[in-house]
């Protein structure tokens, strides 16, 4: 597809002036130009041009606050002193898997004073001896080149998703936050409080079977006792019938 027919049913409805984002990824540009852009896309904050055949920028319009500019595996080699007079406000740029082999190449970036993020995957100018010092010291304001600062640190995936992992964080410390930490709290107390109840409930239960037996062995040792009185005391008597008997006898 021409790109200029895909930027015309990307807009959907949309005039030029209401496009934030826009991306053209994998279309046709018929001469290596920028075709279908205008300067009316004054809103536009990103776009992504990846694939489209461009050997050229010379035809981009002025696109004061585009912010990320995607440009990679397309055919540019120079002339990029475009960006900076059409785009100032650039702070990330792609150019990987383009033809750019020389740092005069991207000399002309020096003037995009809010460029923090270049990357040339794929680019001839890679293969140079001392490539990322010489473009870091070429390219002060950039903080990352090809993803990584001069520490080798890695960069953010990008400025957006830090911003959304901060609206993430302030509503995770709402009420909605708080109440959930609190209610969870509470399920434990409560949680801790059953547990201690029940525990009392069974330890009282316990305790009164317990009572129960104590009572019924006492009963019962008090009803052998009796028994055994009562045995006794028919042995007693017994035993004094049988003497008197005895004595019966001897006076016989």
């Amino acid at each position: 597809m021409e790109m200029k027919k895909r930027i015309s049913l990307e807009l959907r409805n949309r005039t030029p002036a209401e496009v934030a984002e826009l991306v053209v990824d994998n279309c046709r540009s018929t001469d290596g130009e920028v075709e279908g852009l205008t300067d009316d896309f004054k809103e536009l904050e990103f776009l992504s041009m990846v694939n489209v055949g461009l050997s050229s920028l010379a035809k981009l319009p002025s696109l004061p606050k585009l912010r990320k500019l995607e440009l990679s595996d397309n055919n540019i080699s120079g002339a990029l002193e475009t960006l900076s007079e059409k785009c100032p406000n650039l702070t990330y740029l792609n150019l990987s898997g383009n033809k750019i082999k020389e740092l005069s190449n991207v000399e002309a970036l020096q003037n995009l004073k809010s460029l923090r993020s270049l990357d040339l995957f794929n680019c001839e100018i890679t293969t140079l001896e001392e490539y990322r010092e010489s473009v870091f010291e070429l390219l002060p304001q950039v903080t990352y080149l090809d993803g990584f600062d001069q520490e080798d640190n890695e960069a953010p995936d990008s400025e957006a998703d830090d911003e959304d992992d901060d609206e993430d964080g302030e509503d995770g410390a709402g009420p909605t936050g708080d109440y959930d930490e609190e209610d969870e709290e509470e399920d434990e107390e409560g949680s801790e409080g059953g547990e201690v109840g029940l525990s009392f409930l069974m330890k009282q239960g316990t305790q009164e079977e317990e009572e129960e037996d104590d009572y019924a062995e006492e009963e019962e040792e008090g009803e052998d006792e009796e028994q055994a009185g009562v045995r006794g005391e028919k042995r007693k008597r017994e035993a004094e019938d049988e003497g008197e008997d005895d004595d019966d006898d001897e006076d016989d």
